[in-house]
């Protein structure tokens, strides 16, 4: 998931499950704002997921397809995650890189 220099790796897919990317130097544009969004929601789900994995008690059998259900859906968090943590790094990364200097 590597952007090329001043693109936005974006916090969906495209088909076949491919990186997008946003090319915009307005961080307010319609755009930019409902990635922000979408980033905001992600990053709350995946809260709540681990919230939710928490209480699962140590020892105690569990349905397996509810415990199933949930390793799909805690899979499906960090993956969004790290596309919003690996977005928001690039993004630091661009005002002082050091391969223009």
């Amino acid at each position: 998931m590597t952007a090329q220099r001043g693109l936005r790796l974006l916090p969906w897919a495209g088909p076949d499950g491919k990186p997008c990317y946003l090319s915009t130097d307005d961080p307010e544009g319609y755009m930019s704002r409902l990635a922000d969004h979408i980033e905001s929601v992600q990053l709350g789900m995946a809260r709540e997921l681990l919230e939710e994995a928490r209480q699962v008690p140590d020892g105690t059998p569990m349905n397996v397809h509810k415990l199933s259900l949930l390793a799909g859906q805690l899979a499906g968090a960090l993956r969004d995650v790290i596309r919003v943590a690996t977005s928001r790094g690039e993004r630091l990364a661009l005002p002082g890189d050091s391969e223009d200097e």
